[in-house]
């Protein structure tokens, strides 16, 4: 067999060799594709199945979209694998939950109405929650109203790729989802997925999309908590409705992380890569496009590319700070190029980020932490943003020192429960005009409601500086001029090199353009990023690379990429606080033996702190933290026991592992 069948082929022999283990690279490693199949030919598999097995092995190459280069071809032709594989596998999990559920007397719930069925419900629900938000005729008021009314009518447009750059407030995100709505509406879309950068505002966005369409419809899946460790066996055992839908993202709506979305999209397993052919047919809205990692943007927008192309699907960039992906920004053929031309949904965005400005951005050189901590003291309220948890941490001390009232230390030192709380004591101090001076990492950028007069932030790229200027004068309510975001450069904290760099592209601009927050220099930032880069800081793991055809046939390197395709690259490992009453008891049923381990993680997730792997290694030797149950979930759940290693005003203080608790020098 040779040609186009001879590719579909070996991709239907990469997925039922893979149904089991995963998908398999082609060769160079254990149970590679090729040493498998020379097994069988050497008289490992009973030839009988020649003769019981028949199949019409022609005419196999699907009617798409084909590129005609063959480096094109061959990710187009992987990814068309991975649905296949992702078809298998799901129908293979739901024949085996169908033989237990009946082997057991019990029927498996995966009843969830379909999008176009909930549709006319889900905007009924739309026009009823819009209706409670109308306020006073203010200009923000407008131009929200006029930003929402433009992007529903270009719902008309055909599917596709699109991007949505609107100004913070300006309502980017009831904006989208109205998009979404009407566009399924017009053209049967199944599913609506979004898409959000980080774990720290996913209920934030989850609750919105909640109250408007309906507690019922939407799965918020995302997991601080590694469920690829979880036992097979759990697969088969207390099988409740959202834990399935986690898997195979049957709900009419997902709310998920970049981490969920893209790694499934690279995934080899089959537990993570079930869901795949469920993204097709979907709208996938990107909130915060720009915060897709440059080291895998290449990848991650040809994956993009393909499903908008080939399996049916509409893809929405949404962001203040759009990054640079129209291909007529790069040369012909760039792997990160997208073809956005006139798909532009927000009505005139130069015109909107005048209209929607709210701040100035000052420029002040170096500031130690006693100028910062003087500068709060000018202010009651104000925020300061820095680059790392230890520049935050000795900042707030300093300033706690200093006597200082309303501080608040914000970083991902706190779990996500933890840091609500925190953020609306925050808002709450805010609207009562009382002293807060928060001290944040920049968790607290990228759609964290909140609304601060000044704002200081650390030198960095220049679309971290608009989300924190984002954070200032947020609803308009006060003068430009008074409304100043001031960046500083922090001498003793010298930033890590990838920000380094990005400094450096902003600095090549940013006496080119009088608004730094508007398109065009976001644009131009942008630019200097991806020329510095080039094309392999792009793809910095060579993952296009390892696709391959020749006229011999495919070279796919699944399981290879899919260990490399990771978003977040640091050693971090999870460690589960357990303060409240709501998170002890869920402890607690760890030690239920049949309750599955997929249940209590999503239970836990929002009590997670992630910690470098070392750290805990010496909180786990020094006693300080524990895995819960090891005889029943291994080394999956790793509970914090010494109570003062976490801190109300600060969290988890991991520098001290090698530290007694006080209460252990008691005698």
């Amino acid at each position: 067999m040779q040609g186009p069948d001879r590719f579909v082929a070996e991709l239907i022999a990469y997925a039922i060799l893979g149904h089991h283990a995963g998908l398999p690279d082609k060769r160079g490693i254990e149970f590679a594709l090729t040493e498998r199949i020379a097994g069988f030919k050497s008289g490992s598999l009973d030839r009988i199945w020649e003769t019981e097995l028949t199949a019409d092995l022609s005419a196999l190459m699907p009617g798409f979209s084909w590129e005609k280069t063959k480096e094109r071809l061959a990710f187009q032709l992987a990814f068309c694998g991975r649905m296949l594989f992702s078809c298998l596998v799901d129908a293979d999990f739901k024949d085996t939950e169908a033989f237990y559920g009946a082997l057991e007397g019990r029927q498996v719930d995966r009843a969830w109405l379909p999008l176009q069925q909930l549709l006319p419900a889900f905007l009924a629900g739309f026009e009823h929650y819009m209706a409670g938000k109308k306020s006073s005729a203010s200009d923000l008021n407008r131009l929200r109203s006029e930003i929402l009314a433009h992007v529903r009518e270009e719902a008309l447009e055909k599917p596709g790729l699109f991007t949505l750059t609107v100004p913070t407030g300006g309502g980017k995100t009831l904006a989208s989802l109205a998009f979404a709505l009407d566009h399924a509406r017009a053209h049967g879309h199944s599913r609506i997925i979004y898409a959000i950068p980080f774990t720290s505002i996913i209920d934030q966005t989850a609750s919105i999309f909640r109250d408007v369409l309906g507690d019922a419809h939407v799965l918020e899946h995302h997991s601080a908590i590694d469920e690829e460790k979880f036992d097979p066996k759990e697969r088969r055992e207390g099988r409740d409705k959202l834990k399935l839908a986690m898997e195979d993202w049957a709900a009419p709506v997902v709310v998920t992380t970049n981490v969920q979305l893209f790694e499934s999209l690279f995934a080899a397993k089959t537990s993570r890569a079930r869901k795949l052919h469920n993204i097709a047919g979907s709208i996938i809205i990107l909130d915060e496009a720009q915060t897709i990692p440059r080291h895998l943007l290449a990848p991650a927008v040809r994956a993009l590319d393909e499903l908008a192309r080939n399996y049916k699907c509409t893809i929405v960039l949404c962001t203040a700070t759009q990054p640079a992906l129209d291909e007529r920004k790069f040369p012909e053929a760039h792997p990160a190029g997208l073809t956005l031309e006139g798909q532009e949904l927000a009505p005139d965005p130069e015109r909107l980020a005048k209209e929607l400005r709210r701040v100035t951005i000052e420029r002040a050189g170096a500031m130690s932490n006693a100028d910062l901590i003087a500068a709060l003291e000018g202010t009651s309220q104000g925020l300061v943003i820095v680059n790392s948890r230890k520049h935050a941490l000795e900042l707030f001390r300093e300033a706690q020192a200093a006597g200082l009232e309303g501080l608040v230390h914000l970083t991902t030192r706190q779990y996500a429960a933890h840091r609500r709380e925190i953020l609306a004591g925050v808002r709450q101090r805010l609207r009562d005009g009382v002293p807060c001076r928060v001290i944040a990492t920049s968790l607290v950028e990228a759609g964290v409601d909140v609304d601060f007069p000044k704002v200081w932030r650390a030198e960095a790229g220049l679309d971290s500086i608009a989300q924190a200027a984002g954070r200032c004068n947020r609803e308009g309510r006060r003068p430009v001029e008074t409304s100043i975001v001031i960046v500083f450069s922090a001498p003793d904290y010298p930033p890590p090199s990838e920000i380094k760099g990005l400094i450096a592209d902003t600095a090549r601009m940013v006496d080119k353009h009088e608004d730094l927050l508007s398109p065009k220099a976001i644009a131009a930032y942008f630019e200097e990023v991806y020329w510095r880069v080039g094309i392999k800081g792009l793809d910095r793991k060579a993952i296009l690379e390892r696709f391959r055809v020749d006229k011999t046939g495919t070279d796919f390197a699944y399981r290879s990429v899919a260990a490399d395709f990771r978003m977040i690259e640091s050693e971090m490992v999870p460690v589960i606080i357990a303060r409240d009453e709501v998170a002890k008891r869920v402890v607690d049923e760890l030690g239920i033996e049949n309750i599955p381990s997929g249940g209590v993680a999503r239970k836990l997730q929002a009590y997670v702190v992630q910690v470098p792997l070392k750290a805990r290694d010496l909180l786990l030797a020094n006693g300080h933290v524990k895995f819960i149950h090891p005889k029943i979930r291994g080394d999956q759940f790793a509970v914090l026991q010494t109570a003062t290693l976490y801190s109300e005003e600060i969290g988890l203080l991991w520098e001290d592992a090698d530290y007694l608790s006080v209460e252990s020098l008691v005698i």
